[in-house]
């Protein structure tokens, strides 16, 4: 009889302000910043559908309403467009075949008390978290990965690249094995230029087994309240049992998470994508004739 596949939801984190896109995530959410004509946020739920995930939930804050509403029915456009015959518009604004809710993060305390948010709904199974910071693009599914990982593997799994200097605002993992998946020894979040166990960076995806909502939840209690709560001390205590590997990301990393790497993100995804490549091709000679 084959294998039942594993019945995995979907988690992401998004409360944050944005701070580093203001003014204009003063009231647009910064997961809602688009790439020509696609939010952040698009991306990953795709990358969920693509994976077989049926359930998504949004970790979001009073300020982002805009991201429900995004995927929600849109009754009075949709009519407009019918009632002035542009219907082959309708399937850019038809809500994803996924059900998508989302959950306030009152305070803003971290990525594990930001976890710990979604246990209701995650809670009995494997999930998948994600981070709208990063996207991939020309390759498969990164959520799908993670998942197959985890059905190979029975273990959480970190989804890693590999870093230069930027490893500094990441987080490096020390690990053991010459091809992935790698087991995991340990994860140090931000490490000080020249401390960094490897070059291999986890970025912002993840599936957890529910072990580490228990191993939240113990943190959480023990949390003095000063600072962020955040998920690395729980990921270590699992990879401490030999629980935790990590794997490759597929395809290409779109960085939007400062303004200085979504401009490249822009350009990336406009010149991977049929529509737009010609123009931005065109747009960036026409750049290159100036300014050289």
């Amino acid at each position: 009889m084959a294998k039942a596949k594993t019945k995995v939801k979907g988690v992401i984190i998004g409360a944050g302000y944005g701070t580093r896109f203001l003014p204009v995530t003063k009231t647009i959410p910064k997961e809602m910043v688009p790439l020509v004509d696609r939010p952040a946020i698009d991306f990953i739920i795709q990358e969920f559908i693509e994976a077989g995930i049926k359930e998504a939930v949004f970790v979001s804050s009073r300020r982002k309403k805009a991201i429900e509403d995004y995927f929600d029915r849109e009754f009075e456009l949709d009519w407009f467009l019918k009632h002035h015959k542009a219907t082959e518009l309708l399937p850019k604004i038809e809500p994803p075949p996924i059900e998508f809710a989302a959950i306030r993060q009152d305070d803003m305390r971290g990525t594990g008390h930001a976890i710990l948010q979604a246990r209701p709904v995650v809670q009995g199974g494997p999930f998948v978290v994600a981070y709208p910071d990063d996207l991939f693009i020309d390759g498969k599914s990164f959520s799908k990965t993670l998942i197959e990982t985890h059905e190979a593997t029975g273990k959480s799994v970190l989804g890693v690249v590999r870093a230069g200097p930027e490893i500094a605002r990441l987080s490096s993992i020390e690990y053991e094995g010459d091809t992935p998946p790698f087991r995991v020894k340990r994860l140090v979040e931000k490490p000080a230029p020249g401390t960094e166990p490897s070059d291999i960076a986890s970025i912002g995806r993840y599936l957890f087994t529910p072990e580490l909502l228990d191993l939240l939840e113990e943190g959480w209690q023990r949390h003095t309240g000063e600072g962020e709560f955040l998920h690395t001390d729980a990921i270590n205590a699992l990879a401490a049992r030999g629980e935790v590997v990590a794997v490759f990301a597929e395809g290409k990393r779109l960085d939007v998470g400062v303004p200085e790497t979504y401009l490249e993100a822009f350009v990336e995804y406009a010149l991977s994508d049929p529509r737009w490549r010609p123009a931005m091709l065109d747009l960036l000679r026409r750049i290159a004739a100036r300014e050289l």
